[in-house]
């Protein structure tokens, strides 16, 4: 998570709030699905701003996160732990809780499944582990958009360049097995399909953080950067009924035996 690819400001920080916003009641189901309870002790294993801590917190878990980036620290209600997930076996006890859960993680990480085996490690006997992740090849428009092929070419070009797996949560039971954690217990698949008004903010805040990276790489211009922007504000208001598919975000749970 050190070279995270979107970057690390105050406007990255902004469209994570208001991204987890939108996922909220998926990722609140999905800890009811688990059976979080009142005092489970929970990890929120790259917790960012914190807001999937919130969603234990109101239901009673008694909660950490832990994220590489410690300036996040002071903006999370709970306790906050820096480390590298990455890297770093011992930065939370082994077994040490009843939910272990990462939203979004793995599609940032080099070796998913290392991560998996280590979030898998801090699992509690009889606890869960609980994750969530993107594909983002959903992503798509309608009627047809050169605008979002655009954003597709660019963005996901990015990732891809970056290394990062731009459908891995279509992947999510395969890193199950590849970590020796064995298939999931369950799966979650939640889609949007919004229009074009309510989602250029999501395209343009996301073209926005990666353009950096795309810059460096060749993927784009600061020049194509601005236009694209000021193309997409136009559409939002022009063709604002137009149907536009977010990324599905897919969720997967596994329940470890309880010791014997």
């Amino acid at each position: 998570m050190s070279d995270y690819v979107m970057g690390r400001t105050a406007e990255e920080y902004e469209r994570l709030r208001r991204q987890a916003e939108v996922w909220a009641p998926a990722t609140g189901r999905l800890l009811d699905r688990a059976g979080l309870s009142p005092g489970d002790r929970c990890l929120d294993v790259g917790c960012g701003t914190g807001a999937a801590m919130d969603l234990m917190t109101a239901r009673g878990g008694v909660v950490t996160g832990i994220d590489v980036d410690a300036s996040l620290g002071a903006a999370v209600r709970g306790t906050f732990v820096a480390a590298d997930v990455e890297k770093d076996d011992d930065a939370v006890p082994a077994g040490g809780f009843e939910l272990v859960y990462g939203r979004l993680i793995l599609l940032h990480v080099g070796d998913p499944a290392a991560v998996l085996r280590r979030m898998w490690r801090w699992v509690a006997p009889g606890g869960m582990l609980v994750v969530q992740d993107y594909d983002m090849r959903a992503v798509d428009g309608y009627p047809p958009s050169s605008l979002v092929d655009e954003w597709r070419r660019v963005f996901l070009g990015a990732y891809a360049a970056a290394g990062r797996d731009v459908g891995l949560g279509a992947r999510l039971p395969a890193l199950f097995a590849e970590a020796g954690i064995g298939a999931p217990d369950g799966t979650d698949v939640t889609g949007r399909l919004g229009t074009m008004a309510d989602s250029a903010g999501m395209l343009a805040a996301t073209f926005r953080s990666i353009a950096p990276l795309a810059i460096a790489q060749g993927l784009t211009t600061e020049t194509k950067r601005d236009a694209w922007l000021s193309d997409i504000d136009t559409a939002s208001r022009v063709y604002g009924d137009h149907s536009a598919m977010w990324p599905l975000l897919i969720g997967a749970l596994k329940r470890k035996p309880a010791a014997v």
